[in-house]
């Protein structure tokens, strides 16, 4: 039997809080396809995907090291 990967979702305040972006630079960030979008749930709320978000910030803090790195 697989075991199937449950996605966590994150609302707005927790994806500001783990990234460390105001509101106002996620949405622009989202705006230019530089973040994960939301995906709609009930109504107007909106969620992320935590694992979208997590390997969001993984690939800022690889491309920081990389950027650090001289070649």
């Amino acid at each position: 039997m697989e075991s199937q990967k449950v996605e966590v979702l994150l609302r707005r305040n927790e994806v500001e809080r783990r990234t460390g972006i105001s509101r106002s630079q996620l949405f622009e960030l989202i705006r230019r396809k530089e973040f994960p979008a939301p995906i709609p749930l009930v109504g107007r709320t909106r969620a992320w995907v935590e694992s979208d978000v997590s390997a969001w910030i993984a690939g800022r803090i690889e491309a920081a090291r990389t950027a650090s790195c001289p070649r």
